[in-house]
């Protein structure tokens, strides 16, 4: 037999072989399901191999698009999805039984994937065969992404819910994919990425044990279905070495605490988008370099190298991507993969005492981390408290304060700004992508249509068991089935299990913060100057209600707004995002 190179790669019958690539995506969806079909198509023609769904405001927070505070929002983030007629259209020509495919879906996770289940079954498609993927991670939506509905429990409820109907009947489905992408954008450090997403598994796996569901051997086959989707940023040694020890923790914490005896189950699996927080406005070219240093994170090291990949596109800090922006970072993955030999090496970075330094030392702060918050009781009461909300907020507060001060530099924008204009924003599109603003209603009228031609006896049957079932302890993804069969609407499942287990509204973690900007910076001076006067002239602070309208969850802004008002000066009323404008002006009136 012929000695193996240490270099080279060999399968179980001792043959040299390269690696296959990891899974490509682009996370998509826009306008309406017809635009989105035709953009799924045409991606996967072009050699996408899976498909990565963007859901609308909407569809996210639970509500039909002829809902009030729904109208704004259609098609502008996502695809707006209303029932199943939806869809048969957004689905039409794309078999099931082959796609691997992810949803972006958190608060309303449940209905999605029943929607999902009832196309494959009134295609005669086999559940079994569904492999894919729904998010479903509610603690990081209280944390950082903010299309949470219900409370903790009740939200974890409906996960286990997941976990026990797809593990006996869609055995290749992850019922929640452990996010920590949005904990980065949200500010965290790798230590707290590494401890606030692992923290979020235990406290499932706890909830799982409780419910006591499974056999041991189905347990271990659970532990096995849980995936995890992680942030990689411009700090690619860091990254590396972060990715490496969510692989080594993850396998300790499944064994260890939980007894799993099949490596196989042990195995830390994710997927990537790497990191969107660091791209800019300013000088958008530059964001093409940044993905692809980001891309390096996660694929470099064969040991920790992702098995699924999307990769924002270079303009996604103007808009939504175009149909060729979205080309341009799938090619970024396909030349990583097949014009490099990255493929064809096992782990070039094993051995590095540099490497395994890192490791170590980001291991030893997540365990502490993780000990401080399993002391608290755990994931939901952290999340109740407001513990890992306010770290959060703090780790923001601090980047923004390194960015202001110059200490943290991002070519474009605090150095180096001045610049060519580019030629890729000066289309007469400018760059980005416009909504088509009558498409809008053309998803209303499917909506109408729906509702006009469906059973309305069907519909009523079909809430009232979810509306009792959710009352009891019953399993809910047979009811929810149901409804999507009967053509529910996405607000009406969601006003149906509101009215059960009511809505939730978590801290916003922004009392007690305080921005690090230089005390001798420019605008910090001026500003407090003019306060000064106003408190001489009226005898009080003057007061600002920070406010952000609307369905989006993504809370840094209003956040740092928030926290920068009062480093300065002002006296500041915040309660949180996804209110209307009517809900910011009362709240406004209640404190004067």
């Amino acid at each position: 037999m012929t000695e193996q190179k240490r270099h080279a790669i060999y399968d179980k019958d001792g043959k040299k072989t390269i690696d296959r690539p990891w899974i490509f995506r682009t996370y998509a969806g826009h306008t309406n399901v017809w635009a989105t079909n035709k953009l799924y198509r045409d991606n996967l023609s072009k050699g996408q191999t899976g498909l990565s769904i963007a859901f609308d405001l909407a569809t996210q927070c639970g509500y039909s698009s002829d809902h009030p505070i729904a109208k704004p929002e259609i098609g502008k983030v996502g695809v707006p999805i209303n029932s199943l007629d939806d869809f048969h259209i957004l689905f039409d020509n794309i078999p099931l039984e082959e796609m691997n495919t992810s949803m972006t879906i958190n608060g309303t996770a449940m209905w999605l994937l029943s929607l999902y289940v009832a196309l494959a079954e009134e295609r005669g498609i086999d559940v079994s065969q569904l492999r894919g993927t729904t998010q479903n991670d509610l603690i990081k939506e209280y944390l950082a992404r903010g299309t949470y509905i219900f409370p903790p429990e009740d939200s974890m409820r409906l996960i286990v819910d997941m976990y026990e109907y797809c593990l006996h009947s869609a055995p290749n489905w992850n019922a929640s994919n452990i996010c920590s992408y949005h904990l980065q954008e949200a500010g965290a450090t790798p230590v707290q990425e590494l401890a606030f997403a692992l923290i979020t598994a235990i406290t499932i796996l706890d909830a799982i044990k409780e419910r006591d569901c499974f056999t041991e051997e189905e347990f271990e086959r659970c532990v096995g279905r849980i995936s995890f989707f992680v942030n990689a940023g411009m700090r690619f040694v860091e990254e590396v070495s972060k990715m490496r020890a969510f692989c080594e923790m993850w396998d300790e914490i499944t064994q260890e605490r939980y007894g799993v005896k099949n490596a196989k189950y042990r195995r830390f699996r994710y997927g990537v988008q790497v990191n969107s927080l660091g791209l800019t406005a300013e000088q958008p070219e530059n964001n093409a370099w940044r993905i692809l240093i980001e891309t390096l994170g996660v694929t470099l090291s064969r040991k920790a190298r992702c098995r699924a990949l999307q990769l924002p596109a270079w303009n996604e800090a103007l808009s939504l991507p175009r149909p060729w922006d979205q080309q341009w970072s799938l090619r970024i993955q396909q030349i990583l993969a097949y014009e490099t030999d990255l493929l064809e090496y096992p782990d070039i970075l094993e051995g590095s005492v540099v490497i395994e330094s890192k490791v170590k030392e980001l291991k030893d702060l997540a365990y502490s981390e993780i000990n401080r918050v399993l002391d608290l009781g755990g994931g939901v009461e952290a999340v109740k408290s407001g513990y890992m909300k306010s770290a959060l907020v703090s780790s923001q507060s601090q980047r923004m304060g390194r960015l202001a001060n110059g200490e943290q530099i991002v070519v474009g924008k605090n150095k180096w700004v001045e610049g060519i204009e580019s030629p890729l924003v000066s289309d007469s599109d400018g760059g980005i992508f416009m909504v088509d603003a009558k498409a809008a209603q053309k998803t209303i009228d499917a909506l109408e249509k729906t509702k006009l031609s469906r059973d309305d006896d069907r519909v009523k049957a079909a809430l009232k068991r979810l509306s009792d079932e959710a009352k009891s302890n019953t399993n809910l993804m047979q009811a929810s089935i149901e409804c999507a069969k009967a053509r529910v609407t996405t607000g009406e499942w969601s006003e149906t299990l509101r009215n059960v287990f009511g809505e939730y509204r978590p801290p916003t973690g922004v009392d007690g913060q305080a921005m690090s900007i230089n005390e001798d910076n420019d605008s910090l001076v001026a500003v407090r100057e003019k306060i000064a006067v106003f408190i001489k002239t009226h005898g009080y602070r003057p007061r600002i209600v920070v406010g952000k309208p609307g369905l989006d969850g993504h809370s840094n802004g209003a956040e740092m707004i928030a926290v920068a008002a009062k480093h300065a000066g002002f006296d500041v009323v915040y309660f949180g995002i996804r209110l209307s404008a009517s809900d910011i002006v009362q709240s406004a009136l209640e404190e004067t």
